[in-house]
């Protein structure tokens, strides 16, 4: 290792320490310390709900039309929240489709429709900027009965990032997946199609059952603050599923008088599960810096829970900004596995022969020993798990924890789901590592870049900077 490698990685674990201190003393004062401990599959922060039907949704093509169907149908009220929703923006591509705004509009025709986005960053740095949000706002409400407010009290250089949809108090999508156009195809499907100029890989969740009154109750909070009006409260539906389903959050301190603390029980989901995995690890994600989640891995792979134990990761082969600093928790990741063979670092692309495209994996998806599953719009770093608004689901249902890893392990390496079941540790080892070793065109690739040297200094200087 020359004299830069080592600097750089004294240099990123000094960073990193501090950083985690720092998050540790936070969560401390705000009486949030124990959401670093683990509490195994749930969070005991938040209420676990019984009953549920839950049908997870792999990609737009499969989520976007039932969130149209659902809105078309709607007969008491529409909710949504989204960090940005474009109204020109069509559920599907079905020969006349409405336009979002058109959709939402003759909804509005009938029941209350509210729509709550973020208001932007304050300074354009990125999308969606400020005048942007407010072209939309303009949009969903003119002429209409729509009623469409910007939130703005994102913490410096943090947003509102949740994505939800809920539908007369009795249906709710949670997930990934914004109804915009802007940074990417959100209508893609499994078979990822290389005629488009970025594929895009997402999950969302559609639930039925009293946990939709959690996510309803979630929305009905934030609404009545920024547009000072109070819809009822969510009348809790009867069980329709089998389903223990449990709603964590993550909200920032001094952002919202329901949560003057703020609320951290998504962090501490992650945290339990991870803590608690046994035979496998499997994460799809846009973004890898948290050093809190890394270092729980980190701890897996120097001392494993069993001989066969495997952590697998799914990542965009460039994300939207912090590329370096998920490379460097990569490199930390593979010293810790230090040639074990139980970490797998995957991306996605599209071929058809001659075109290769890459598919962004937007989803935010964890799923543990086939007994954890986590859906949402969280990723794995500081501003998801300490500084924006995110809502994702968790349930310890084994078998549908096994049913969307199958799903999944079927699209990515291209093959029938008869040929991915089994042990999940053979088919890692026979399945993923042979095609991404094999050298041949697949839509499965090895994680470009990829290196031992830590690399990872902007994620926790960008912490310590704006975390506050």
């Amino acid at each position: 290792m020359g004299v830069l490698d080592v600097l750089d990685e004294r240099l990123g674990d000094g960073l990193e320490s501090l950083l985690c201190a720092h998050h540790t003393r936070r969560l401390r004062k705000l009486g949030w310390e124990d959401a670093l401990e683990g509490h195994s599959w749930f969070s005991p922060r938040r209420p676990v709900r019984q009953g549920n039907r839950v049908q997870v949704l792999v990609d737009g093509h499969e989520a976007l039309p039932q969130i149209a169907d659902a809105i078309e149908g709607a007969r008491k009220l529409v909710h949504l929240a989204n960090w940005h929703a474009s109204p020109d923006f069509r559920l599907t591509r079905e020969p006349g489709a409405p336009q979002l705004r058109e959709l939402l509009s003759a909804a509005a025709e009938r029941v209350p429709v509210r729509v709550l986005l973020w208001a932007g960053p304050p300074m354009p740095f990125f999308e969606p900027t400020r005048t942007r949000a407010r072209n939309a706002q303009r949009a969903f409400t003119e002429n209409s009965s729509v009623r469409c407010e910007l939130d703005a009290r994102e913490r410096t250089l943090h947003c509102h990032h949740e994505k939800i949809v809920v539908v007369d108090d009795e249906i709710a999508f949670v997930g990934g997946l914004d109804l915009t156009a802007v940074e990417g195809d959100r209508h893609d499907s499994t078979d990822h199609p290389p005629t488009r100029p970025l594929g895009w890989h997402d999950v969302v969740v559609r639930l039925e059952g009293p946990i939709v009154a959690d996510v309803a109750e979630h929305f009905r909070l934030r609404w009545t603050e920024i547009a000072r009006e109070q819809p009822p409260p969510p009348e809790v539906p009867e069980p329709v599923g089998t389903s223990a389903v449990q709603l964590v959050r993550t909200v920032p301190e001094h952002t919202y008088d329901f949560a003057p603390k703020g609320e951290f029980s998504l962090l501490d989901a992650y945290v339990g599960a991870l803590k608690s995995a046994q035979r496998l690890v499997y994460l799809e994600n846009q973004f890898l810096w948290s050093p809190e989640i890394t270092e729980i891995l980190i701890d897996k792979l120097r001392d494993p829970p069993d001989d066969r134990f495997r952590v697998v990761l799914v990542l965009p082969r460039k994300p939207s900004n912090g590329a370096d600093t998920t490379r460097g928790q990569l490199g930390r990741l593979l010293d810790a596995d230090d040639g074990g063979g139980r970490l797998l670092a995957a991306t996605l692309t599209s071929h058809d022969g001659s075109t290769a495209t890459p598919v962004y994996v937007h989803a935010k998806i964890g799923i543990v020993d086939d007994r954890w599953l986590t859906v949402g719009s969280a990723n794995l770093n500081e501003h998801s798990l300490f500084n924006d608004t995110e809502v994702n689901i968790v349930t310890d249902d084994a078998a549908l924890a096994r049913d969307t890893r199958l799903r999944l392990w079927s699209e990515h390496l291209q093959r029938p789901r008869d040929e991915v079941d089994g042990d999940p540790t053979d088919v890692v080892d026979r399945l993923w590592r042979g095609t991404i070793e094999s050298g041949a065109r697949h839509r499965l690739s090895a994680l470009p870049d990829v290196s031992r040297r830590a690399g990872r200094l902007q994620g926790p200087l960008r912490g310590l900077l704006v975390d506050g």
